[in-house]
């Protein structure tokens, strides 16, 4: 491709300013001296053109394609019904078409689920990746396969930076029917034991105005109840324990919905406990009673309430009561007014001293077995003829004493069932044998009542420390009072604030402290499975993802009393999980992923958006089948409008590649000179013919 271009040999200005003159004085040369001057004109001009140096340019210029985006929805929404086989079917033709238009180099974006890196359909975020190392005057168009949920649609036009037509070709049909949740408002965290409140809304198209709703928890159902579609209601929700409570909510379905998957609304509720309540009772002041009381006081989440019984009946002197400057011990209050307020009972050295009446005991066995927790830390007295064994809480300690106690210094030992436990797993110092802590000095003798085991052990493999359920309720018998030596320091002393910290909130429930547990994490798109139990062979885990389809799931041993298992998902929502009785439940991506809130196609969304581009929007599939019509594809070189009734258009540049470059200057070396030369020379010989004829 030839073209001419110009390098001046002056500076721009300097070069227009002799033009000028040289114009001014042909001009004035012509009037005064008629036709004779048009020579010297021409001279000047051809002056000033050399001063000019003009070139004739040789492109040698390679042409290149326009490039084509086909973003292709592959998301969750766009597979209900039979979008995705008119997906396929769009897709074919629009390639078929591409195929026929020379120039045209077109580009294939598919757009999938987001798991783990964001949330909804992102196919701006697609055709932005598909055209990133394209230059914008080589950008032809852009064609979008989807049902028109996009979640990433930018505002306008000059936010997406293309410069080339939109066309959304919409998938689905016209009249959909389909049923969501909306959330309105969900707590994060609860109190134990109280209502929260969830706000929520059911959205119908195409519904007849009414709906039923299912509440579960962890997989149970709550409640049911029939509400107005469109309208916000209040559903509340009892907390009852520590740790994550799942709540489901379900709408009924629709007849021909298009999916029931955003039926559903799942909130994990954090359920913590407003305040624990310990009621702690030292029989007598001992070198180890501050030990109990500095550990539960360290706790902002405990409120302890502590006696110590300073004045037991046997030591009675004839004092008068009104002298004394002790407190009276407010048994009744205690033990059968406030009782079911405490979360914890310990009995911390105590015997059967006449203080408390076996009633007293009797509502304590009632309280253990509704669900509270007895701790008794004993010391010589349980071996003796006041010991609490002999009272009705002999029904509920795992425990029998003997009548001897140990006096000898040994290193208490975990169980092999202690090594599985969770109060006792993992101590500090109990990987090594002998343990990598201090001597006690004193035990109890007791023997375990039938179907308890110890987690701890002492002298001749005796129980030390044993764990028992009684009904709803929990009991810990620790057969010696020697756990402070551990406190201070004593033979470099021992992990004493993991072991009664474990313990105390074992008996309080805390979620993370059960034996037997199924627990479940997502992180990426992989389920983590995490299976505690006291038990060697736990049966597969079996998992039931949110399409309703059920598989078994092996586990693999890991610590003692661990089995886990890594499940990679494919699909995102809300998995569960069960085995041997117990439930888990695990959200794959967002818990409410916004992909399947709102399923309804819809032509209209981004019609402006592809309008402001000169393109369009449509609606490709046709009722009654999976078959689409395909508007006809033409390339388009001049114009704004890229679309009509039955055609879109692609904006075609005829760009090209420069591959090499000749400049070819018009007056250097000889031929510029014979130019100027002849110039000179024809005006010589006009004005020597012209004086030639006025003398003749």
């Amino acid at each position: 491709m030839w073209s001419l271009s110009f390098a001046p040999l002056v500076p721009l200005p300097l070069l227009i300013g002799l033009a000028v003159l040289a114009a001014l004085a042909a001009g004035a040369a012509i009037v005064l001296s008629g036709r004779s001057a048009i020579l010297r004109a021409l001279a000047l001009a051809v002056l000033t053109v050399a001063l000019a140096d003009p070139s004739l340019v040789f492109e040698d210029r390679e042409p290149v394609k326009d490039v084509v985006s086909v973003v292709v929805d592959r998301s969750a929404s766009n597979r209900l019904a039979d979008r995705g086989a008119q997906t396929d079917a769009a897709l074919a033709e629009v390639e078929r078409q591409l195929r026929g238009i020379p120039g045209i180099e077109p580009r294939i974006a598919e757009v999938r689920d987001a798991q783990g890196t964001g949330d909804g359909t992102r196919l701006f975020e697609a055709l932005t990746d598909s055209l990133a190392d394209v230059p914008s005057e080589r950008v032809a168009g852009a064609i979008a396969i989807t049902d028109g949920l996009a979640h990433d649609a930018p505002p306008n036009a000059e936010v997406l930076g293309l410069r080339a037509p939109l066309h959304i070709l919409t998938t689905g049909r016209n009249a959909e029917t389909d049923r969501r949740i909306v959330l309105v408002d969900s707590p994060r965290f609860g109190i134990v034991g109280k209502d929260q409140i969830i706000r929520l809304r059911v959205v119908d198209k195409n519904g007849p105005g009414r709906a039923g709703l299912t509440i579960r928890r962890d997989g149970e159902i709550v409640a049911r109840r029939e509400v107005a579609t469109g309208q916000v209601v209040q559903v509340p929700v009892r907390i009852d324990r520590g740790g994550p409570n799942v709540v489901e909510i379900e709408a009924s379905p629709l007849d021909k919905e298009l999916t029931l998957a955003n039926n559903r609304a799942v909130i994990t509720i954090e359920g913590v406990r407003d305040k624990l309540r310990v009621l702690l009772v030292s029989g007598e002041p001992h070198p180890g009673e501050r030990t109990w009381r500095n550990l539960l006081k360290a706790d902002a989440n405990v409120d302890l309430v502590h006696f110590t019984i300073l004045r037991p009946p046997e030591k009675q002197d004839g004092t008068p009561i009104n002298e004394l400057s002790l407190i009276a011990f407010p048994t009744r209050e205690l033990f059968q007014v406030k009782i079911k307020e405490f979360d914890l009972i310990i009995f911390d050295r105590y015997a059967n001293q006449s203080i408390l009446p076996l009633v007293y005991f009797d509502n304590i066995v009632r309280y253990v077995r509704a669900g509270g927790a007895l701790l008794v830390a004993a010391g010589p007295e349980y071996a003796g003829s006041q010991t609490l064994s002999r009272t009705p809480l002999g029904q509920i300690l795992p425990a029998v004493p003997d009548g001897s106690v140990i006096d000898e210094a040994y290193k208490a030992r975990v169980s092999d069932l202690g090594k599985r436990h969770p109060v006792t797993r993992d101590l500090p110092g109990s990987e090594v044998d002998p343990p990598r802590w201090g001597e006690w000095l004193r035990m109890v003798g007791a023997q375990a009542r039938a179907g308890a085991a110890p987690v701890m052990t002492g002298p001749g493999d005796k129980p030390l420390l044993m764990l028992s359920r009684e009904q709803k309720g929990r009991v810990a018998l620790f057969l010696s009072d020697h756990e402070w030596l551990w406190a201070r320091g004593f033979r470099n002393g021992g992990p004493y604030l993991d072991l009664l910290r474990r313990l105390s909130h074992w008996l309080m429930k805390e979620p993370e402290l059960e034996e037997e547990a199924l627990r479940a994490t997502a992180r990426n798109g992989t389920i983590e499975v995490e299976r505690q139990t006291l038990g060697d062979n736990p049966s597969p885990v079996t998992l039931t993802g949110p399409n309703g389809e059920s598989r078994q799931v092996a586990l693999e041993a890991g610590q003692p009393g661990l089995f886990t298992a890594r499940i990679p998902t494919t699909e995102q929502g809300l998995y569960r999980l069960a085995a041997d009785n117990l439930t888990a439940f695990a959200s794959v991506g967002p818990e409410n992923p916004r992909e399947l809130m709102d399923v309804v196609s819809d032509p209209e969304a981004l019609q402006a958006l592809a309008r402001s581009t000169g393109g369009s929007s449509r609606r490709i599939g046709h009722e009654g089948d999976s078959g689409v019509t395909i508007p006809r594809i033409v390339p388009v070189r001049s114009g704004s409008q890229f679309a009509g009734a039955d055609w879109i258009g692609l904006r075609i540049s005829d760009s090209g590649v420069v591959r090499g470059v000749q400049i070819s200057p018009l007056f250097v070396g000889l031929i510029g000179l014979a130019v100027l030369f002849g110039a000179l020379v024809a005006g010589w010989l006009g004005e020597s013919g012209r004086r030639f004829r006025r003398e003749s």
